[in-house]
Order: structure tokens, then sequence, then C-alpha cells
């Protein structure tokens, strides 16, 4: 069992930063590769980054590829998302993602994730 606890969300403005945080519980934290997805109002959830379990392998959805950044503290059982220039149609509830089972194949996909957070908010302004 893997627990997730997010944190880091809040309001900024558009061109500002921010990092989102995703403490894990559990002693397989190592095992597992970690996503980040995003799901605004009215919107399916969106795939914004992945990272193997080592951190050396990640994946980006295009719309974030240069201004966000996933790293993982495996010592520290966290993974983060590094946020910069944000912009407002970055606004949404931000999720992590840990995946026990699933393949990295499938990293894309919330059906490739075992467990959940509950979510972080992100609201940037114009």
């Amino acid at each position: 069992q893997v627990q997730l606890v997010e944190s880091g969300g809040g309001l900024v403005q558009a061109g500002g930063s921010l990092r989102l945080s995703c403490a894990a519980s559990g002693r397989t934290f190592n095992n597992v590769a970690m996503g980040w997805f995003r799901q605004a109002p009215g919107k399916e959830r969106q795939f914004v980054a992945a990272t193997t379990s080592s951190g050396g392998v990640t994946d980006y959805a295009d719309s974030v590829k240069g201004r966000l950044t996933i790293s993982r503290d495996n010592a520290k059982n966290t993974v983060y998302l590094q946020m910069n220039s944000l912009k407002p149609e970055d606004a949404a509830v931000y999720s992590c993602a840990a995946a026990r089972y699933g393949r990295w194949s499938a990293r894309r996909a919330p059906s490739g994730y075992d467990y959940w957070g509950q979510g972080t908010q992100v609201t940037v302004s114009s």
C-alpha cells in the first residue's frame, strides 16, 4: 500500500513559479514510477509528467515541456514538480500517482497508476 499526500499548491501570477511536493508512505516507494496529472473544471484528467523509480528517466506532456520539471528524492520518499513560467491554462488540481504494478509504457494514462493523492489546487492569475 502506498499513500500519497500533495502540497505546495496555491495562487500565483502568470509567469510565476510553484513547487509541488508529493510525500509517499510505505516501503515500496523506491520501486515505483511516479506521475503527475492535472484536472481543470469540466475537463478530463491530463498527463503532466512521469519519472521512473530511480528518477533516471522522465517524460513530459508537450504543453509543459521546458517549463515543468519532475524530480524525486527516494531518501525522503518524495516526488516534486517544479513549475516555472506558469500560464493561466496551467490552472488545475494537480495529483500525484504511483505505479506500483503499472508499466512504464502506460505512464501517460491514469489507468497506468495504482495509487493517487487527493490533489492540490494551482490557480494562475493573468
